[in-house]
């Protein structure tokens, strides 16, 4: 099986290609999505806001012996380059969508990445002749505001994802941690990866133990009865744009190579 190899500190590891996914987050500027990706990554909110260009974080686990890759691309709110933002989306696997619930904004914003998701998505689904899912989670951030501050009732994030059984709607705090695990466990529940990649599920470990991470007797002395591990990669690399539309164009040349295709532009 293809491998994808992962370098961290003085260690290598190998994860299968098909355990390996990406997790891509959009929205409006000023709504949360960092804080959400720190959330995931280590807990911890921060107050000081500094805009996103694009940032790019790698956690690796082992569950039950097992590796598994993911990948987080946190886009910029501006959407300065929007041919890099189609990318973002043609080489995403789950998606995160944030609005900020005292935004009306940010939730139209919202509206018109979900229709994009979809379309892109579909233009390279016809391509490929897949019939893999779209797992998405459309989140609305800040529920520990006042509700006098709100501009975005709940029944309208609902009716975004009514008609969708792998779209699920969340509100919640990335400063008060409300209901951020629960929405992991869903997003990856609806992707079909192992729930123990939620934040609460696993055990976090850190690069000094990835020499053995890898390895299936993988256990830790102090824990008993715990069979899944996760490792944020300190030295992790956005990959090229070059190597991503390598990566959509050997998507679309595997299922048709002997037939006309029609091209999926992405500027």
């Amino acid at each position: 099986a293809m491998m994808k190899t992962m370098s961290g500190g003085n260690c290598t590891l190998n994860v299968p290609a098909k355990n390996s996914y990406r997790m891509v987050v959009l929205g409006a500027s000023r709504v949360g999505k960092s804080s959400i990706v720190s959330r995931f990554l280590n807990g911890r909110f921060e107050d000081q806001y500094t805009p996103t260009i694009e940032d790019f974080h790698r956690k690796v686990y082992n569950i039950r012996g097992d590796m598994y890759q993911l990948d987080i691309l946190d886009t910029s709110g501006n959407h300065p380059f929007p041919a890099m933002r189609r990318l973002s989306i043609l080489t995403g696997d789950v998606f995160i969508l944030v609005f900020s619930l005292d935004n009306r904004e940010s939730f139209d914003e919202v509206k018109r990445l979900q229709k994009q998701i979809l379309e892109v998505k579909s233009c390279l689904k016809n391509k490929t002749k897949e019939s893999a899912d779209l797992p998405m989670v459309i989140c609305g951030n800040k529920n520990d505001h006042s509700e006098m501050f709100r501009k975005v009732r709940s029944d309208e994030g609902e009716d975004l994802v009514s008609s969708d059984e792998n779209c699920a709607y969340f509100e919640v705090s990335a400063k008060k941690n409300t209901n951020v695990d629960e929405m992991f466990y869903v997003l990856f529940s609806m992707a079909k990866l192992p729930h123990e990649m939620s934040p609460a599920l696993h055990r976090k470990i850190s690069i000094q133990y990835g020499d053995t991470f890898q390895q299936k007797s993988f256990r830790m002395r102090r824990v008993k009865d715990m069979d899944a591990y996760g490792m944020i990669s300190p030295f992790a690399r956005r990959p090229s744009v070059n190597s991503d539309l390598k990566y959509i164009k050997s998507k679309v040349l595997r299922e048709g190579q002997a037939r006309e295709r029609e091209k999926c532009t992405i500027q």
